[in-house]
């Protein structure tokens, strides 16, 4: 392997890119696309594999005004996500799945929220080091890409506020 290649751990074949090695990244964020949560896993990983312990990531939620809550209320999700499994640990835990369903529901529908998602993964690849996987140790690529969320949580929270 050269220096500069892509490998090391959280890396799996590309099933789309010739086998290539790569991640992928997995973020959970709030209604505005700012980033709550960040994880990475291998290319060839299903995307629900990392539903249950990216929620579970979660911090708690503390505000000051209206009413005191601990967790959100709903969670959307693309098609990847909808699994019977997947719903009944949502509904166990008290929180509103909007789920689009295989074969039912357009994407169209979802594409209303999914946009805020697809613009908070920018946010992160704005950050070069991101973009091109080149640490070999997956600590230190989920390092990285908790500093970039971080950053982008500071730089959008402070934007708010002036």
């Amino acid at each position: 392997m050269r220096p500069r290649e892509k490998g090391g751990s959280l890396t799996g074949p590309n099933p789309v890119d010739r086998g290539k090695k790569g991640s992928k990244l997995h973020v959970l964020s709030e209604a505005q696309g700012i980033p709550l949560a960040v994880a990475a896993s291998g290319a060839n990983v299903h995307d629900s594999q990392a539903f249950k312990p990216l929620l579970l990531g979660l911090p708690a939620i503390r505000s000051r005004r209206g009413p005191r809550r601990r967790r959100p209320v709903k969670i959307r999700a693309d098609k990847a996500y909808f699994s019977a499994e997947h719903l009944a640990w949502l509904r166990s835990r008290r929180l509103i799945p909007r789920i689009a369903r295989p074969g039912i529901e357009s994407g169209e529908r979802l594409g209303r929220h999914r946009w805020k998602i697809e613009r908070s993964i920018a946010w992160l690849f704005g950050y070069h080091r991101l973009a091109a996987r080149y640490e070999r140790k997956g600590s230190h690529f989920l390092a990285f890409l908790g500093l970039a969320a971080a950053l982008t949580c500071y730089k959008k929270l402070a934007k708010l506020t002036t």
